[in-house]
């Protein structure tokens, strides 16, 4: 089945995603056309509660996992992965970095895996095709991630990200990201955000302060 007919259209991933580890927010969107499957499919890897392993993920014998935590109004292009399951059992400081299994191996083997963290997308982000979030990162609100950008660190609100983590700018000054994060419009109720629209669709800061103090500050 074809899930997307044109880049044009995008997959709202609260109507589409059924594992109980994922966590998205309203409005946000997956544009899959150029990789022809769905979100969970292409998109998150390593996630109990998938189709592979609902199963298992029901009996509970793994416990608790690191989830992957999607705010709202993100924007994430075809192609782009979240990496989960932390270390997936290899550990770097080991000699060998292999998850032997107690099976074949013996009962000396050691349980190599370690959590990262959850994975956490804040709002108002911008995921460019096929790059790659690595475990237990946290990227702030409106932030922009570059086409094939490999993401190991966290990144600060508001930042456009490329490459291996290298940040080219910040979107806005200091004094105006603070000002976005103090009013946090994606958490407006929808009228207000209609009421708001002309101001959102501009690069009007102030304006849009104002709004909020007028019409939503207590």
């Amino acid at each position: 089945m074809q899930l997307f007919n044109s880049w044009l259209e995008g997959q709202n991933l609260k109507e589409h995603v059924s594992n109980p580890n994922i966590e998205v927010g309203d409005y946000s969107y997956y544009s899959g056309f150029y990789h022809s499957k769905s979100f969970e499919e292409q998109a998150v890897r390593y996630l109990l509660g998938d189709e592979s392993t609902k199963e298992v993920w029901a009996s509970g014998q793994f416990g608790d996992v690191d989830k992957l935590r999607i705010g709202k109004f993100c924007s994430i292009a075809s192609g782009a992965t979240f990496m989960m399951a932390g270390n997936q059992g290899h550990r770097i400081d080991w000699i060998s970095i292999f998850p032997f299994s107690a099976e074949t191996f013996g009962g000396d083997v050691q349980d190599g895996f370690l959590r990262a963290g959850d994975t956490v997308i804040g709002n108002d982000v911008w995921i460019g095709s096929e790059a790659m979030i690595m475990p237990g990162v946290q990227i702030g609100d409106g932030a922009v991630i570059g086409a094939r950008a490999v993401i190991t660190k966290n990144v600060e609100p508001y930042s456009v990200v490329v490459g291996n983590n290298i940040v080219v700018k910040k979107r806005f000054d200091e004094k105006s990201i603070q000002s976005l994060l103090t009013i946090k419009w994606w958490d407006w109720p929808l009228e207000h955000i209609k009421g708001a629209m002309k101001l959102l669709c501009s690069g009007q800061i102030e304006e849009l302060e104002r709004y909020f103090f007028k019409n939503l500050s207590a």
